[in-house]
């Protein structure tokens, strides 16, 4: 019995058949195509990002100008964004302040405020209540959407 089955494995080819190697390769392909995807930094993905911490950071001045009993504006161009204090009739930046600090964004981006009032800036003072607004940020072939509803609900679309 012995010799037999030494026979039946040696007569077994070895080695990877076709649809096997095809198999792997359909694996690998899928595999590397998610890992390019979720890894290359695309317009739309960056500037959701940007949105997103713009966001949380309207919520934080709005919080702030409450508490300092004095208003803080959001100023921005094409380089970057900042949050400066109403102090003495003018306009200072916010120093010292980590959260609030200048950005700059990670690409020119166009920063749009829309108001109902007709306003172009964004505003917080001590009221609870504010003016809403929308803020659109755009660049390349990207834009996100910024909707604050005057009551401290900032939500990116």
């Amino acid at each position: 019995m012995e010799p037999l089955r030494a026979r039946a494995r040696a007569a077994r080819p070895r080695g990877f058949t076709l649809i096997e190697l095809l198999v792997a390769l359909v694996i690998a392909a899928i595999a590397i195509a998610t890992v390019a995807v979720n890894g290359w930094p695309g317009s739309q993905r960056g500037l959701r990002f940007e949105a997103d911490r713009l966001a949380q950071l309207l919520a934080l001045a709005r919080e702030e100008a409450q508490v300092r009993g004095r208003p803080i504006r959001l100023t921005a161009d094409r380089q970057g964004y900042r949050f400066v204090l109403l102090s003495e009739r003018r306009w200072i930046a916010l120093v010292g302040d980590e959260q609030l600090r200048a950005r700059t964004w990670d690409a020119p981006t166009v920063l749009e405020v829309k108001r109902p009032d007709g306003g172009r800036e964004v505003e917080f003072g001590r009221d609870a209540v504010d003016v809403p607004f929308t803020i659109v940020l755009a660049r390349d072939d990207a834009s996100a959407t910024i909707v604050a509803n005057g009551l401290g609900f900032f939500e990116v679309r």
